[in-house]
């Protein structure tokens, strides 16, 4: 490995964030990326409130370390009417009681496939979750998961440039 290669791995998360994107993997892979806007379109028509959505693509973003989501997120859930102060809990959701438990339990499924692990979820988990969403709902929300972390692994893996995403229609 060059010194510059053993440098650019060894970089604090402040200095790596002064680094440039490095591939446009949306105009490279324009199809993969549509497959992905379709999932969220899916997602988006499911029923399932726009707040709660809002919630699950911030934790997850907090959790994979993408700034760039947790940039949009964050914008788009205020734009739609959410508290700051509820956006500011987001990470330490358990600690406060700014949450519904539908909400803490769409947190902690969440938490749950974004980091699977060797365990998966837990059965614990899964029957609280069956009481909070139906089966379909359940499904959804899965899935809503899964589409914010591909969109994670892609905007941290290939670094997409923070701070500069605007709400659209607002």
């Amino acid at each position: 490995m060059t010194e510059t290669m053993e440098m650019r791995e060894t970089l604090a998360p402040a200095e790596r964030a002064t680094e440039t994107q490095r591939i446009d993997y949306a105009t490279l892979a324009p199809g993969a990326v549509k497959v992905l806007q379709g999932v969220e379109q899916y997602v988006r028509q499911s029923g399932l409130e726009r707040s709660l959505l809002h919630l699950v693509k911030l934790r997850a973003s907090y959790m994979n370390g993408c700034a760039y989501c947790v940039d949009m997120h964050t914008k788009e859930a205020r734009a739609d009417g959410e508290r700051e102060q509820r956006l500011y809990a987001v990470a330490v959701w358990r600690e406060t009681p700014f949450f519904t438990p539908r909400e803490r339990t769409a947190l902690a499924w969440t938490e749950a496939v974004t980091a699977l692990g060797d365990h998966g979820v837990s059965d614990a988990l899964h029957a609280a979750a069956l009481e909070q969403f139906t089966e379909l709902e359940l499904v959804n929300l899965t899935m809503a998961v899964i589409a914010i972390n591909s969109w994670n692994r892609l905007a941290v893996t290939f670094r997409a440039e923070v701070g500069g995403y605007q709400v659209k229609g607002h």
